[in-house]
């Protein structure tokens, strides 16, 4: 039998405890309702703040998807986990987590904020009926990127799905939603 390496080891260990940490994560790190709408209010006042136009935008949709905290880890192997809630006219329409694991090259650990726009009655109404909606698979995802001076040019937006992925914090770049997992969850 082949020995490992150190990093082998390592690399080991770190996919063990991020299949652990993954699958536990719900019960982990469950949030009452109360503080994931908290949470939720005060992601989409940071997006209002520092995206120019995105407030005019989100009252254009037809749901607002809204992640905030989100945490990204990986050393080779890499998962995800975040939860937050759907937002129809402003108000909760429903709890979702978000998880996802990879594998690659690819190190460090990150702290973000998602907010995903439906657009489309279409669009929302196929998230709304797909138990494990995966961003890249179920529904291509646009990547809303700034410009100079953090205005975004809404004019040219005809996706019927947006995200903005941002107040990254960390040391991962990767603003990737490919592969990520929304599942509708039901806190207390």
């Amino acid at each position: 039998m082949k020995r490992l390496s150190g990093f082998g080891k390592i690399a080991i260990v770190v996919a063990a405890v991020m299949i652990v940490g993954v699958g536990a994560s719900e019960v982990v790190w469950a949030k009452t309702a109360k503080v994931i709408n908290s949470e939720v209010n005060a992601c989409l006042d940071r997006l209002y703040r520092q995206v120019p136009g995105s407030k005019e935008l989100s009252a254009k949709a037809k749901g607002v998807l809204v992640m905030p905290g989100v945490i990204k880890a990986g050393l080779i192997v890499g998962g995800e986990f975040g939860q937050g809630a759907m937002r129809i006219d402003k108000k909760t329409a429903g709890y979702y987590n978000i998880v996802s694991a990879s594998i690659g090259l690819q190190i460090g650990a990150e702290d973000k904020d998602i907010v995903i726009l439906f657009m489309t009655d279409e669009a929302m109404d196929k998230f709304k009926n797909t138990q494990g909606w995966e961003a890249g698979v179920d529904a291509n995802v646009a990547v809303v990127k700034m410009g100079a001076g953090n205005r975004v040019d809404f004019t040219k937006m005809y996706d019927p799905i947006l995200a903005f992925v941002f107040d990254v914090k960390g040391l991962m770049a990767d603003i990737s939603l490919k592969g990520a997992k929304f599942t509708k969850t039901n806190p207390k």
